[in-house]
């Protein structure tokens, strides 16, 4: 009998050390898909969706925690599907910028989890809120962890579908048409990630970052790589939401519940920032040097635009819309300067506004119930009927501002210094000027619904503020005020995710082990 015909490749694939790592790398997503199967099967049994929701999301945070730890004690964890190895099969793979995305967004979500048990009314449950949820998070969690930049695009299909289920939640007129609007436009962001995915597959012949990150330089001369670069910048900062690719977001953003808006700003654009700095910074960083001074143009604009566009609003919605566009623009400015500095405030600030825009939305959410309205026009007197409640608003519109001693003044105060210190004046110019256009933003907002007195005679009943509702506020207010006042220990992880970035060979290593490299 003949003996079988062995090819070189299968042969490598057999001999191959296996890349070192664990099920704890795709536990996070294969957790969020389960639940959110296990809710659809028990579709019959709304009521007990709610529980294993928030039980799931905690369950959430304490997995990425110890999967946190596990990156901090031994660098890079790869966990590869099966027998085929990298970079010819999909791996999961998780620094220590992807462990820290994925931590902060299981505290948003379980916050935003826990303020539904009060604001998703029982038709919004049956049509699927939670499940919704937790295969958004799936798609959130698994963009953060995966190694292969396809199943980026993937991940990102998931949240996106995830997404737009929660959008039209309650079917409204205004909710569909903020749907049409958040659906064609991400498609389109979407459509041009697909397209640079297949170029890149053309160029590089692999999909695995680390592979791609190891190719790159031997290409540099020979392919379009600045074309790949800026097809990638455009994708990805339509996600983001960045000028001149923002008009979705404050069209879209105001019109679902006040939880999925929260949802989608703390969750949803940090996404589309993530993949830009692991793409631009890990990959591309030759080309990203190239193109800084659009990128920075970009956030400059950014900035300065969705600063004024909040000034303009009296939907407090709307206006919360325009400052997380706002937010995005300090985070591109770190990413067009790219030194490790820059990118750490830049790292810094992402978990920052996942965590900040979180709370402002349920904040804004918990003002229209005590006012009965979104309207500044109709709002007032909130300061002299609930007066912890003004102080926790007088916090977080703080730490929005970037004034100390919040979370949102250090990564400021790194990304001004990183401008100064290359004679970028005008970019740390218009970051200032984004900050103090925000300061008169929310001081206006504070002067109309919290101090002036009331337009209307208050209502006979006393609006409560149930345990749903002010718990998470007051969680991630005490993380936005803790990281604000002992930074240390944040700020040193960020530069370490920054320096991981910027010098990719631990996660290059993670992925092909010493002889396993193609």
């Amino acid at each position: 009998m003949a003996a079988p015909i062995t090819t070189d490749l299968s042969a490598a694939l057999l001999t191959a050390p296996v890349p070192p790592g664990n099920w704890l790398v795709i536990l996070p997503v294969a957790h969020c898909i389960v639940l959110g199967a296990l809710m659809l099967m028990l579709r019959a049994h709304v009521r007990v969706h709610a529980l294993i929701a928030v039980l799931g999301l905690a369950a959430l945070v304490l997995i990425d925690a110890v999967l946190l730890k596990r990156v901090i004690d031994g660098g890079p964890v790869t966990m590869v599907m099966g027998r085929w190895l990298p970079p010819f099969g999909i791996a999961f793979t998780v620094d220590l910028f992807g462990a820290l995305m994925a931590l902060a967004a299981a505290i948003a979500a379980l916050a935003g989890s826990l303020y539904a048990l009060s604001d998703i009314d029982p038709g919004g449950r049956r049509f699927g809120f939670f499940p919704f949820l937790m295969l958004l998070m799936a798609g959130v969690t698994g963009a953060f962890l995966t190694g292969d930049i396809f199943n980026l695009y993937v991940w990102f299909e998931v949240l996106l579908i995830s997404s737009f289920g929660l959008l039209i939640l309650g079917s409204e007129r205004e909710q569909i048409d903020g749907a049409m609007k958040y659906a064609v436009l991400n498609l389109i962001g979407t459509t041009l990630f697909l397209i640079a995915v297949g170029y890149l597959y053309a160029i590089f012949g692999t999909l695995n970052m680390a592979d791609i990150a190891l190719k790159a330089a031997g290409l540099r001369d020979t392919a379009p790589l600045m074309t790949l670069a800026a097809l990638f910048l455009l994708a990805f900062a339509m996600k983001a939401a960045a000028f001149p690719v923002n008009f979705w977001l404050p069209a879209s953003y105001h019109t679902p519940r006040i939880v999925v808006s929260a949802l989608f700003a703390g969750l949803l654009t940090k996404v589309g920032i993530y993949a830009l700095i692991r793409v631009m910074v890990m990959l591309l960083p030759v080309e990203r040097e190239a193109l800084s001074l659009m990128i920075a143009l970009a956030g400059a604009a950014t900035v300065i635009l969705g600063a004024l566009g909040a000034l303009a609003q009296t939907d407090i919605r709307r206006l919360l819309g325009y400052v997380v566009i706002s937010g995005i623009g300090s985070m591109l400015a770190g990413i067009a300067i790219g030194t490790p500095g820059a990118v750490s405030g830049a790292v810094f600030y992402a978990l920052h506004s996942v965590v900040l825009m979180m709370a402002l939305y349920l904040l804004a959410g918990q003002a229209a119930r005590l006012g009965g309205s979104f309207q500044l026009t109709a709002l007032g007197g909130l300061y002299r009927e609930r007066g912890w409640f003004a102080a926790v608003s007088l916090i977080l519109f703080l730490a929005a501002c970037g004034l100390p001693p919040f979370s949102g003044f250090w990564p400021k105060v790194i990304l001004v210094k990183a401008s100064l210190d290359i004679g970028a004046w005008w970019l740390a110019a218009a970051l200032l000027t984004g900050g103090f256009l925000t300061t008169i933003c929310f001081g206006r907002v504070f002067l109309l619904a919290y101090w002036r007195p009331a337009p209307a005679p208050a209502p006979a009943e006393t609006v409560a503020i149930g345990w749903q509702s002010a718990l998470p506020l007051l969680v991630l207010t005490a993380l936005v005020t803790g990281f604000g006042i002992l930074p240390e220990q944040l700020l040193s992880l960020a530069q370490a995710a920054a320096g991981s970035l910027a010098d990719p060979g631990a996660y290059i290593h993670s992925v092909f082990p010493e002889g396993a490299a193609p």
